[in-house]
């Protein structure tokens, strides 16, 4: 259920990430414990946004935002992704943020299309970095997992299961041999940069009613939570030092996809002043909560590591 609360939100990293010695650690002890909040990536969406679980239909949202057709059709992200074998299975390393520019990934997408077009799914290349299939009105959809919930880990335990899913496994298999040998993913090797050899399908769905919120504004460079603020009705804004500094009561601050060690170098010289003057809600993607009040930077008596 969404939080009505008129702090300024920041939304950070898990707090398992957070090193010891890391600034952000220094102020946790001072402030007010809350009940934990939502989880991982879309378990915190669904803490601002009324309806946002496990099963958002991220596609039809997002493409309703960055194209505004979705319509009533039935939407699929087949977001551009890197997966990598070890001894232990394939591992999904990146997903939807790839660098790709959009030669790249029409060049990518041109030997992949006959394969969707025989099922009757269409690809559409939304950006370069997200990508959508059309599929026909009756397709029966399997659970997906969401990124975030497979990200680092063996694809084999986040692939669809049973009969229904087999389909999808057969046509994730194409997919792969298609782009691994593609020149596309060696002109990127030669530049250092990570190879495109999959995509993640996921967010399935029709476009369902705009998710109220509590929600003032929203910071952020995130597709998904730009395109629920959007329909919410709720202010947009980049992420930059400019908007984090202006940033007031009621706005969502969204710092939880950044390395622990990025917040630390980059962001916290932005962060601290905000915690010295506005009542501000520290959520972290581990579900954890505190409160920060101004006048608690005054209670040096609380010792480290509550």
């Amino acid at each position: 259920m969404p939080v009505a609360d008129s702090s300024l939100q920041l939304w950070l990293p898990s707090l398992a990430h957070i090193e010891p010695a890391h600034p952000l650690r220094a102020w946790l002890p001072r402030a007010d414990r809350l009940p934990d909040g939502g989880i991982g990536y879309l378990g915190g969406l669904g803490d601002h946004f009324h309806g946002v679980d496990a099963g958002v239909p991220a596609a039809a949202i997002t493409r309703e935002f960055l194209a505004g057709d979705a319509g009533g059709a039935l939407w699929l992200s087949a977001d551009p992704a890197w997966v990598q074998p070890d001894m232990n299975g394939v591992r999904l390393l990146a997903c939807g943020r790839m660098g790709l520019d959009m030669d790249e990934a029409q060049a990518l997408a041109e030997p992949l299309r006959p394969v969707f077009d025989e099922t009757g799914m269409r690809l559409e290349l939304s950006t370069p970095d997200h990508w959508h299939l059309r599929l026909p009105a009756d397709t029966s959809l399997p659970d997906f997992a969401a990124p975030e919930q497979a990200l680092g880990e063996d694809l084999a335990q986040h692939l669809p299961q049973g009969p229904d899913g087999r389909r999808w496994r057969v046509l994730l298999n194409d997919i792969q041999v298609l782009l691994h040998q593609h020149p596309i993913n060696a002109q990127r090797q030669a530049r250092g940069m990570s190879p495109v050899n999959s995509l993640w399908l996921w967010g399935g769905g029709r476009l369902p009613s705009p998710a109220g919120s509590e929600l003032t504004g929203v910071l952020s460079d995130d597709l998904l939570l730009g395109a629920l603020a959007a329909r919410a009705g709720v202010a947009r804004q980049s992420r930059t030092a400019d908007a984090i500094a202006a940033c007031g009561a009621g706005w969502l601050i969204d710092l939880q996809d950044l390395p622990a060690h990025e917040l630390a170098a980059r962001w916290w010289p932005l962060l601290q002043p905000l915690l010295e003057r506005r009542d501000v809600v520290l959520h972290f993607a581990s579900g954890e909560r505190w409160r920060h009040k101004p006048l608690h930077r005054w209670r040096f008596w609380r010792g480290a590591g509550r």
